[in-house]
Protein backbone atom coordinates (compact mmCIF):
# COMPACT_ATOMS: atom_id res chain seq x y z
CA UNK A 1 0.00 0.00 0.00
CA UNK A 2 1.64 3.28 -1.22
CA UNK A 3 -0.18 5.32 1.23
CA UNK A 4 0.59 3.72 4.20
CA UNK A 5 4.20 3.83 3.67
CA UNK A 6 4.44 7.71 2.40
CA UNK A 7 2.00 7.95 5.81
CA UNK A 8 4.85 6.49 7.79
CA UNK A 9 7.61 7.97 5.96
CA UNK A 10 5.69 11.63 6.85
CA UNK A 11 5.14 10.58 10.25
CA UNK A 12 8.63 9.12 11.02
CA UNK A 13 10.24 12.16 12.99
CA UNK A 14 7.21 12.10 15.62
CA UNK A 15 7.71 8.59 15.81
CA UNK A 16 11.48 8.84 17.04
CA UNK A 17 10.67 11.72 19.05
CA UNK A 18 7.66 9.83 20.69
CA UNK A 19 9.73 6.73 21.67
CA UNK A 20 12.16 9.15 23.35
CA UNK A 21 9.90 10.95 25.51
CA UNK A 22 8.88 6.95 26.18
CA UNK A 23 12.17 6.42 26.89
CA UNK A 24 13.19 9.06 29.20
CA UNK A 25 10.12 8.55 31.01
CA UNK A 26 10.89 5.32 32.03
CA UNK A 27 14.44 6.71 32.76
CA UNK A 28 12.56 9.10 35.43
CA UNK A 29 11.20 6.47 36.99
CA UNK A 30 13.38 4.61 37.43
CA UNK A 31 15.53 7.84 39.24
CA UNK A 32 12.62 8.34 41.54
CA UNK A 33 12.69 4.70 42.47
CA UNK A 34 16.02 4.58 43.34
CA UNK A 35 15.60 7.88 45.50
CA UNK A 36 12.93 6.79 46.87
CA UNK A 37 15.20 3.57 47.93
CA UNK A 38 18.13 5.40 48.94
CA UNK A 39 17.59 3.92 52.57
CA UNK A 40 15.87 0.77 51.83
CA UNK A 41 16.91 -2.89 53.49
CA UNK A 42 14.88 -5.62 53.13
CA UNK A 43 13.77 -7.87 55.74
CA UNK A 44 16.60 -9.68 55.41
CA UNK A 45 18.90 -6.89 55.97
CA UNK A 46 20.08 -7.03 52.75
CA UNK A 47 20.18 -3.38 50.84
CA UNK A 48 18.37 -1.94 47.28
CA UNK A 49 20.36 -1.82 44.80
CA UNK A 50 20.34 0.51 42.05
CA UNK A 51 18.74 0.24 39.15
CA UNK A 52 19.91 1.49 35.66
CA UNK A 53 18.19 1.57 32.15
CA UNK A 54 19.86 0.10 29.31
CA UNK A 55 18.56 1.83 25.92
CA UNK A 56 18.82 0.59 22.62
CA UNK A 57 18.31 1.88 18.69
CA UNK A 58 15.84 -0.28 17.38
CA UNK A 59 15.32 -0.41 13.69
CA UNK A 60 12.14 -1.65 12.70
CA UNK A 61 10.92 -2.25 8.85
CA UNK A 62 7.16 -1.04 8.28
CA UNK A 63 6.37 -1.92 4.66
CA UNK A 64 9.67 -0.51 2.71
CA UNK A 65 10.38 2.31 4.96
CA UNK A 66 13.02 1.83 7.92
CA UNK A 67 11.81 3.00 11.12
CA UNK A 68 14.08 3.49 13.73
CA UNK A 69 12.74 3.47 17.37
CA UNK A 70 14.47 4.09 21.12
CA UNK A 71 13.62 1.21 23.24
CA UNK A 72 14.31 0.30 26.82
CA UNK A 73 16.64 -2.76 26.51
CA UNK A 74 16.90 -4.20 30.02
CA UNK A 75 17.05 -2.47 33.73
CA UNK A 76 20.00 -3.81 35.39
CA UNK A 77 20.94 -3.64 38.83
CA UNK A 78 24.28 -1.31 39.57
CA UNK A 79 27.17 -3.94 40.59
CA UNK A 80 28.83 -0.73 42.78
CA UNK A 81 29.68 -1.92 46.44
CA UNK A 82 27.25 -0.88 48.84
CA UNK A 83 27.73 2.03 50.90
CA UNK A 84 28.76 0.52 54.63
CA UNK A 85 28.48 2.94 57.59
CA UNK A 86 29.95 2.16 61.33
CA UNK A 87 27.31 1.35 63.70
CA UNK A 88 28.06 -1.20 65.76
CA UNK A 89 24.45 -0.71 67.64
CA UNK A 90 22.57 -1.37 64.60
CA UNK A 91 21.12 -4.88 64.84
CA UNK A 92 22.07 -5.12 61.48
CA UNK A 93 25.66 -4.93 61.77
CA UNK A 94 28.20 -6.99 61.24
CA UNK A 95 30.97 -8.19 63.24
CA UNK A 96 32.85 -5.72 62.80
CA UNK A 97 30.06 -2.80 63.60
CA UNK A 98 29.12 -1.88 60.37
CA UNK A 99 25.98 -2.19 58.45
CA UNK A 100 24.85 -1.79 54.66
CA UNK A 101 23.47 0.44 53.24
CA UNK A 102 22.08 0.91 49.47
CA UNK A 103 24.54 2.17 46.54
CA UNK A 104 22.18 4.98 45.50
CA UNK A 105 23.57 8.25 45.73
CA UNK A 106 21.17 10.88 45.62
CA UNK A 107 23.18 13.85 43.58
CA UNK A 108 23.54 11.10 41.24
CA UNK A 109 19.88 10.35 40.75
CA UNK A 110 19.14 14.06 40.86
CA UNK A 111 21.54 14.95 38.21
CA UNK A 112 20.41 11.90 36.07
CA UNK A 113 16.67 12.90 36.85
CA UNK A 114 16.99 16.46 35.55
CA UNK A 115 19.42 15.21 32.42
CA UNK A 116 15.98 12.85 32.01
CA UNK A 117 13.16 15.79 31.93
CA UNK A 118 15.81 17.81 29.38
CA UNK A 119 16.49 15.08 27.07
CA UNK A 120 12.33 14.52 27.48
CA UNK A 121 11.79 17.71 26.76
CA UNK A 122 14.29 18.08 23.82
CA UNK A 123 12.17 15.45 22.43
CA UNK A 124 9.24 17.03 22.84
CA UNK A 125 10.25 19.90 21.36
CA UNK A 126 11.55 17.65 18.69
CA UNK A 127 8.09 16.12 18.18
CA UNK A 128 5.77 19.49 18.13
CA UNK A 129 8.44 21.32 15.72
CA UNK A 130 7.66 18.07 13.63
CA UNK A 131 4.10 18.07 14.00
CA UNK A 132 4.31 22.11 12.98
CA UNK A 133 5.95 21.27 9.64
CA UNK A 134 3.44 18.87 8.80
CA UNK A 135 0.23 20.90 9.90
CA UNK A 136 2.05 23.49 7.57
CA UNK A 137 2.39 21.55 4.74
CA UNK A 138 -1.11 20.01 4.77
CA UNK A 139 -2.09 24.19 4.82
CA UNK A 140 -0.24 24.29 1.84
CA UNK A 141 -1.69 21.03 0.06
CA UNK A 142 -5.13 22.17 0.84
CA UNK A 143 -4.45 25.97 -1.14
Amino acid sequence: TRYSGEAVMIFKGLEISLTGMLAQRVRMHISASNLANANSVDENGTPYRRKIPVFETVMEKEGNINVYRVKVKKIIEDPAPFKMKYDPDNPLADKNGYVKLPNVDPIKEMVDMISAIRTYQANLTAFNTEKSVILHAIEVLRA
